[in-house]
């Protein structure tokens, strides 16, 4: 999982050497795939009016801004374990929350960074303002955060464990 303080992201293993294989094939194969569409799509002449060329291009462009993002994930990456299974919210945790200590009123999500966003489970930064105000609390405490408008909002943490993936 993931734990951000500053400019280092706290990465597992696993994590790691997935994000470190995703920008391998990125800088390599994908590259290669990539300029073949557009030597391709030039050849097929006037590039103002040739769609398969501008949108290989666009194709390209968000290719090496993903290579961006990858590169300077993995240079500040440091290596770790996952959390504690102590009851302490942190990064890399499945956190079941009750809004205003309504224990029907849940919401059960993944602390973590965008890089573990999937349909499975809500993601959520611990840099979002509900992540920082949950971070380092425990289960039973209750945890304060800001909401867009301004105004606090409370919550209780019902269950903090470590995400198993």
């Amino acid at each position: 999982m993931t734990q951000t303080s500053e400019n280092v992201t706290w990465l597992t293993q696993e994590a790691y050497n997935k994000l470190k294989d995703e920008l391998e094939y990125l800088t390599g194969p994908a590259r290669t795939e990539i300029a073949a569409k557009i030597a391709a799509a030039r050849e097929e002449g006037d590039l103002r009016e040739n769609g398969g060329y501008h949108a290989a291009k666009e194709e390209q462009g968000k290719q090496e801004l993903r290579v961006r993002q990858l590169t300077q994930l993995l240079e500040n990456a440091k290596v770790g374990e996952p959390p504690a299974a102590d009851g302490v919210v942190a990064p890399g945790m499945v956190v079941t929350i009750a809004f205003d200590g309504d224990e029907d009123d849940t919401l059960t999500f993944l602390l973590a960074s965008r890089e573990y966003a999937s349909a499975d489970i809500e993601t959520y930064s611990p840099q979002s303002p509900l992540g920082a105000g949950v971070t380092g609390h425990k289960v039973g405490e209750d945890a304060e955060y800001e909401l867009p408008n301004g105004k606090k909002a409370s919550v209780r943490i019902l269950k903090a464990e470590p995400y198993t993936g």
